[in-house]
């Protein structure tokens, strides 16, 4: 008798831990529910600025926001392809800027940003996605390739958030999206210039989420994965330019590895519009994220293994583009998604 009495005790026990438990987890969902709600913020007539806009992931996300109603600025270094980007944008709407733009160049933001304000008013919306891609060994990068990369991808979208930010924190209100990549988290061989300009990056876009909360301001970092943006055609090569190219663009193909890049927008303007702090896009991306988060000797273990398959330092310290280094094998029927995505998302523009 006094057995059964015990079971029983502690399944009921149990039960309202189950119960509890079960309560506890509801309530967290609505609670999400319910702040994500209050959060959302609506595009329609909000500014939003663009940087490396006129291509890629970058023309991507300005013609899904123009589709929503957002006043579109986008901004970019070459006039050439600004222009065609001003074309496919004239076709979803009129409440949109294209402007020429270095990010390098503090002076030039300060210009653009003020241009902006003139003919817009102040930026709602920020989103640093300007970038490039030096791919090759370690022993045939150079110090200005590592320089290069920084500008672009530290010290470019420094210069933009302290350009926008004054109107930001005297409304309190403002997001801001950093691309940074999921090379931000985890240094990918042959990608070093790249991976170390991007964990820069990730520290100042956490840190500043952090800091401008109390302004109302919501800083999202985005850590992508491998994205069908088109862009391979566009990184520049270094060595065995033709064997890092069709690696690096095959990669870049796949869908296991990569991500449709018109979805993988659609996700970015989400996360920003509930202000959340940080999205990572890819199920790969995700799942050497989560390793290298308890096993980070895992991860590099994995990578130097994969670093002694990848080409070696003989060749050349040219730099080459991708699109000058085509061969039969980057030409394989297995890169067609990437072609398609190049032609779609003007990456085939010089």
């Amino acid at each position: 008798m006094t057995d059964t009495s015990h079971n029983i005790s502690v399944s009921g026990y149990l039960a309202r831990i189950t119960a509890g438990l079960a309560f506890a987890a509801g309530a967290w969902a609505s609670a999400k529910a319910v702040a994500s709600a209050f959060n959302r913020f609506y595009l329609k007539g909000r500014v939003v600025l663009v940087t490396g806009g006129s291509r890629g992931l970058g023309l991507i996300l300005a013609r899904q926001l123009a589709e929503e109603g957002a006043k579109v600025v986008i901004c970019a270094r070459s006039e050439e392809t600004l222009q065609h980007a001003s074309e496919d944008l004239s076709s979803r709407t009129s409440d949109y800027l294209a402007i020429p733009c270095d990010i390098t160049d503090k002076q030039q933001v300060k210009e653009l940003v003020q241009q902006i304000h003139d003919e817009m008013g102040s930026v709602d919306i920020l989103i640093n996605n300007a970038g490039t891609i030096q791919v090759g060994p370690m022993e045939l990068m150079s110090e200005e390739d590592y320089v290069s990369a920084l500008n672009i991808h530290f010290w470019g979208p420094f210069y933009v958030m302290r350009a926008v930010l004054p109107d930001m924190m005297a409304r309190k209100m403002g997001r801001i999206v950093n691309i940074v990549s999921i090379g931000g988290k985890i240094s990918v061989p042959h990608l070093l210039p790249y991976n170390t300009s991007k964990y820069a990056l990730s520290g100042l876009s956490e840190g500043m989420a952090a800091e401008l909360k109390k302004y109302n301001i919501k800083v999202t970092s985005v850590y992508p994965g491998l994205m069908r943006t088109g862009s391979p055609r566009n990184v520049d090569v270094k060595g065995q330019h033709k064997k890092e190219y069709a690696l690096f663009k095959l990669s870049d193909s796949l869908p296991v590895l990569s991500m449709n890049a018109d979805s993988a927008a659609g996700r970015i303007i989400r996360a920003m519009k509930q202000g959340d702090r940080t999205i990572t896009l890819t199920l790969p991306a995700k799942l050497a994220l989560a390793v290298h988060g308890f096993a980070p000797a895992l991860t590099i273990y994995f990578f130097e293994r994969v670093s002694s398959l990848l080409p070696g330092k003989t060749g050349d310290r040219e730099t080459r583009k991708g699109r000058d280094s085509e061969s039969r094998l980057s030409e394989f029927f297995l890169t067609k998604k990437t072609d398609e995505a190049a032609e779609k998302n003007l990456e085939n523009q010089p």
